[in-house]
């Protein structure tokens, strides 16, 4: 029942098109302990397809497609890997790429933007 309620609340969060829905999946759900919370708001947070909803799952270290789950990490490179429009994700690996102070999250988004551009 508990899941169910909180997959209801993510989807509903997904739908909403403003940064307050983004912030809170943000901050409650990629922050959540359990594995199954954080897979279902990475791709919430994919489907919305935004700057800022992609920024969280490809920029954050412990976040998305840097996830320290596999399983998680997975999940969100392969929704990264179903946009149907890439642009906006191409445009923040890249600058993830070039900008970011961190090497292990410099590299996943090297490697997550060879997938897709191998699934263009």
């Amino acid at each position: 029942m508990n899941n169910r309620r909180i997959k209801n609340i993510i989807e509903a969060l997904a739908r909403h098109n403003d940064e307050d829905s983004i912030r809170v999946l943000d901050e409650l759900g990629t922050n959540c302990p359990i594995d199954e919370i954080r897979e279902m708001t990475s791709k919430a947070l994919i489907k919305k397809n935004t700057h800022k909803s992609l920024e969280t799952v490809i920029v954050n270290k412990g976040k998305g497609i840097n996830d320290l789950s596999a399983r998680v990490a997975m999940s969100a490179i392969n929704e990264l890997l179903a946009l149907k429009d890439k642009t906006e994700a191409i445009k923040i690996l890249d600058d993830t790429i070039n900008l970011h102070s961190e090497k292990d999250v410099q590299d996943t988004a090297r490697s997550v933007k060879a997938l897709m551009s191998f699934s263009s």
